[in-house]
């Protein structure tokens, strides 16, 4: 598949070291590539970038063709749902940890700068979950393109989630957290927390409980149009949720949490040689991760 690309948006983590030279990198790679690149602030000041600056990412996105994100899976993160729904598929190149969402390795980078160029790239749309609820301070809404995680609070005691799907009782889980993830997010906290690893293209739900007291409890996967409600039932315990390690709150005992599919989605940008299974016997050194 042919995309055609004129704009590009190349922006880092501020606090990568090594970004600042990969990114100058990256800018005279595009340009000599025939691409106009624009940049966001922080990325600006990191590199010295003599380029166009856009504050917000939102607006970044409604401006070029393509977003190039150098970091890992935590900035990938960040600019996918800071730009959800606006339709810009966002590329990511690797200068941090195991880089699950990212589409290549900066070491890699002239290439896939000529491929974008070229058009010569795929686009998957991943999935979004929303989280509302009731706290003290009034209500809440997150979005998360990994997963909501329930977690115990600093008390070090199991604590109850009694977990419905759809408005039926599934079970009420002793134990230290849940995750609720997506497919997107079923290599991340949820893989930790021994749920299964599921394709990005499947349509479900993955219910994760950290550390669960029965052994019997494990992973529930569930379509992705359904509804989870989680509700707090200790009453002299705390317990945190936040969206893919963000947005920490406090939920109140009692008072549920529902998490659904959002109606926005992410598009994430992939070189036509590399595929979720490919990355997946690399990251993990898998049997044939040497192919």
């Amino acid at each position: 598949m042919k995309n055609k690309i004129r704009k590009i948006a190349i922006v880092a983590k501020a606090e990568t070291s090594a970004a600042k030279r990969i990114v100058r990198q990256a800018v005279k790679l595009a340009e000599a590539a025939g691409l106009h690149p624009i940049t966001d602030e922080n990325t600006a000041n990191l590199a010295k970038l003599n380029i166009p600056i856009r504050k917000n990412p939102l607006a970044i996105s409604r401006l070029v063709d393509l977003i190039m994100v150098f970091g890992g899976d935590g900035t990938m993160l960040h600019w996918a749902r800071s730009t959800a729904g606006s339709g810009t598929p966002i590329f990511g190149v690797n200068i941090g940890g195991l880089g699950f969402l990212t589409a290549v390795s900066w070491k890699d980078l002239s290439k896939a700068m000529n491929a974008v160029a070229a058009g010569k790239f795929s686009i998957e749309s991943r999935t979004l979950l929303s989280a509302k609820g009731q706290t003290c301070q009034g209500q809440f809404k997150l979005k998360a393109m990994n997963d909501f995680v329930i977690s115990r609070g600093s008390v070090p005691r199991m604590i109850r989630l009694e977990v419905k799907v759809d408005g039926e009782v599934l079970t009420t889980y002793r134990c230290d957290g849940l995750v609720i993830s997506t497919s997107t997010g079923s290599t991340a906290y949820s893989l930790a927390a021994g749920g299964a690893i599921l394709a990005p293209e499947a349509k479900v739900i993955s219910i994760t409980p950290i550390c669960p007291h029965t052994l019997s409890n494990r992973a529930v996967i569930i379509n992705h149009q359904s509804t989870v409600e989680v509700r707090m039932l200790d009453r002299k315990r705390e317990a945190n949720l936040s969206a893919d390690g963000w947005d920490c709150i406090e939920i109140e005992t009692e008072s549920p949490v529902i998490i659904r599919r959002n109606q926005q989605s992410v598009k994430l940008a992939r070189l036509t040689d590399n595929s979720f299974f490919k990355t997946l016997r690399h990251k993990l050194q898998w049997m044939g991760s040497h192919s």
